[in-house]
């Protein structure tokens, strides 16, 4: 009869801490370098699709055109940025997915920590740039909308990241991903336009405390913005936990090294 380590792994025991010698190495810097690049661009793209479509529409964001433009938006630029950052840093773009990685024992402590704080700063950053570059036009923060409970949006977000992590590790963490691994930033792409049309209505969608963060931080407009951090988070954490668990074998495969996929 199998072992029951032949089911499952219990991924919590590979988490690293790591050290704080890490915020000093070339290839942790670098690595961070384009982390804050690569979501510089794909949060100037996403939220600067949003302004872009309020001013040539006179606010109305809120339609089904709207949606879509902001999944296709969002959706391309985050091929893109996964694309361009994935030989370097691995291509996270997102805290959550950071943090996803980092629970299956992917990433340090200390290096995750390192990418983090590239990603809000990248943000941050290209909502600065959205302001000066549209004149001062609002870069619109994510709220829940009117009519949906605190807690359901919550539980959106929590269902959404975990359908964005859980695809990041299946097409570019797990080792057995084959010829499936050339298509990882197309799909983690479309299961992000895919959530924002599911979820765009009800919590704008975000999956992501950076793209939030930026704009909530220029508007500075923070309602409800613990949802935007808790629901990402608590999915990734979710997503990392069960496929580590279920459906990664580490036997013959030496630790990823951190923050590669």
């Amino acid at each position: 009869m199998p072992a029951p380590n032949d089911y499952f792994n219990v991924p919590l025991r590979r988490v690293a801490i790591g050290n704080t010698d890490e915020f000093r190495q070339p290839g942790a810097v670098k690595a961070a370098v384009a982390e804050f690049i690569s979501t510089l661009i794909f949060v100037f793209a996403g939220s600067g699709s949003t302004i872009a479509y309020n001013k040539i529409t006179g606010f109305a964001a809120a339609s089904p055109s709207g949606l879509v433009a902001a999944a296709i938006a969002y959706g391309f630029a985050l091929f893109v940025a996964v694309s361009i950052s994935a030989n370097i840093s691995g291509g996270h773009v997102n805290p959550a997915v950071t943090f996803g990685l980092f629970v299956g024992g992917n990433i340090t402590l200390f290096r995750g920590l390192l990418y983090i704080i590239a990603q809000l700063l990248g943000s941050i950053v290209a909502c600065f740039l959205l302001t000066f570059t549209t004149g001062g036009m609002e870069t619109p923060a994510f709220t829940v909308s009117a009519g949906v409970s605190v807690w359901a949006a919550l539980v959106f977000e929590i269902v959404m990241t975990f359908g964005l992590v859980y695809t990041v590790y299946a097409t570019a963490v797990d080792p057995k991903k084959g010829e499936v691994g050339t298509i990882a930033p197309i799909a983690i792409g479309f299961i992000v336009a895919a959530n924002i049309l599911a979820g765009g209505a009800f919590t704008g969608a975000s999956m992501n405390p950076a793209v939030s963060f930026g704009p909530a931080l220029v508007s500075f407009s923070w309602k409800h913005h613990w949802v935007f951090w808790a629901g990402p988070l608590i999915g990734a954490g979710i997503a990392g936990i069960v496929y580590e668990a279920f459906f990664i074998s580490h036997s013959g495969h030496e630790r990823l090294p951190g923050g590669d996929y």
